[in-house]
This record gives C-alpha cells, structure tokens and sequence, in this order.
C-alpha cells in the first residue's frame, strides 16, 4: 500500500475521532515472506469484515534494526472498546482461524507482537 493510498483512510478515520493502533510483528527467521503472503491474502480484508480499517503497512529498509523479519502496520478503530470487540470477532472468524492454520502448517510465524493505541496530536498532519 503507498502512503498516498492510505491517506484518505487515514483522514477519514480520524475525523470520526477514532484511535489508531500500532501493531508490530515479529517473525521467527525466515518467516516474513509467509506473514506477508497471510496479511496480504487473508487478514486485510478480514480485518475490514470486522470493522478494522487498514491505514498502511509497512517493513523495514534493508540494513535497518527489524529488516527481513518485521512488519509494521497501523490500524484505526471507532475506540479502544472497539478494537477490542473488533478483534475478538475477528479471532473467533472461522476463515481467520483456517488462513492461520494453513499459513502454518509448515511451522509457526510469529515469535512476538507489540501493539500501541494512539491518538494523533493536535498538530499531526495525519487525522
């Protein structure tokens, strides 16, 4: 996704007054590729089914702390209660459950998650 293609989702959520979430993986070696592919052909559009709007994704440039084996992805919400409820669907989604199993039959992805609930300062030109 190019930032010029987030924006607009971006803009929109923050005019409603929702919460942005950072979300960082990270992947055990040799794993981005399948988390990318999962992301890419499952969990976005999921994600949308149950009320997440994508704002953009990302991975770092080679050479950079992280490279070859995160991604980091930002999320807006309607609130932090929403999130919540939003995600408890989506983990409970029969096809969320089966892209999983099937993105790991060959072994598990995901060594670690962080997420960070955010709203955009009052001067932040993302809103």
């Amino acid at each position: 996704m190019t930032l010029a293609a987030a924006l607009p989702a971006a803009a929109e959520a923050q005019a409603k007054g929702r919460v942005f979430e950072l979300r960082t993986y990270y992947t055990l070696p040799g794993r981005l590729p399948n988390l990318l592919a999962r992301f890419r052909d499952h969990t976005t559009a999921l994600f949308e089914k149950h009320g997440i709007t994508n704002i953009g994704y990302w991975v770092p440039a080679e050479g950079q702390q992280g490279a070859g084996n995160t991604l980091i992805y930002i999320l807006a919400h309607e609130s932090e209660e929403a999130a919540k409820r939003s995600f408890d669907a989506f983990r409970a989604d029969p096809a969320w459950i089966k892209a999983r199993t099937e993105s790991e039959l060959d072994g598990k992805i995901v060594d670690k998650v962080l997420s960070v609930m955010m709203r955009a300062a009052d001067f932040s030109k993302l809103k």
